[in-house]
């Protein structure tokens, strides 16, 4: 096999592998929503992850605060409790009742969350770090195709940003989009609705978010692996490349 031959496979593989990484590492640079496993169905439960960031160079995130619509008029609403963070749920009265779609009349639902840092906990400044804040909520309604939950980030400098502009028609994202999750329309099953779909659900999302987590970190090491071919392919190479002018200058 030629020293061409040799390099082009060292190349690729290298190339495959510093994708893997980038891929693997890479996160969002603006707060999002995220459902790990199946899309949480209409009428039914399930959990969502909120992904926040750090955007400021020289201050860490210390609080987030999320709002739920009253119109989405969801009575069940659980945080995971975190290391180092306090959760809030904020239950308000509605100003009609709403009826969900297990039939239930709904006069007051959670209409904010909120985590706070504790001292000594915060997202560092800077980019490289991001935290997730998850909750199990439900029933979600059967009006709308997606929920968005505007959302507010605060810095421990005082700087407070807003994300909680709707991304237009056109699909082209606004510069501070607030988090939205699309929901699946509700099948014939029977899981999308009812307390016993909550639990059920909380523990799929729980299972598919380790099998994603998993595939992450499987992710980094096959990137890993291709840094490791690439690399290797290029010594041996260089090594035939040398090898063979050695044979050649001693046969002159």
């Amino acid at each position: 096999m030629s020293k061409h031959v040799f390099k082009r496979a060292g190349f690729l593989a290298a190339a495959i592998g510093a994708a893997g990484l980038l891929s693997a590492g890479v996160a969002s640079a603006h707060v999002t929503a995220n459902v790990y496993g199946p899309q949480p169905q209409k009428g039914g439960y399930g959990s969502i992850f909120f992904r926040v960031p750090n955007e400021e160079k020289d201050a860490g995130t210390v609080k987030v605060e999320v709002t739920l619509k009253p119109e989405y008029a969801l009575s069940s609403v659980r945080t995971k409790p975190i290391p180092g963070w306090k959760a809030e749920v904020v239950k308000s009265k509605l100003p009609s009742p709403v009826t969900s779609a297990s039939g239930t009349q709904i006069t007051e639902a959670v209409t904010k969350v909120s985590w706070t840092a504790e001292p000594g906990t915060k997202i560092a400044a800077g980019s490289s770090e991001f935290q997730e804040f998850q909750i199990s909520a439900g029933q979600f309604p059967t009006t709308v195709d997606a929920l968005e939950f505007p959302a507010t980030q605060t810095y421990e400098n005082g700087k407070v940003v807003n994300w909680d502009q709707p991304t237009p028609a056109s699909g082209e994202e606004p510069e501070h989009p607030a988090p939205t999750v699309k929901l699946a329309e509700k099948s014939g099953d029977g899981h999308g609705g009812g307390h016993g779909s909550d639990a059920k659900a909380a523990e799929e999302s729980h299972a598919s978010d380790n099998t994603a987590r998993w595939l992450g970190g499987a992710g980094l090491v096959v990137g890993a692996l291709g840094l490791g071919v690439g690399a290797g392919a290029t010594l041996r190479a260089r090594r035939a490349t040398a090898t063979k002018s050695g044979n050649t200058e001693g046969t002159e």
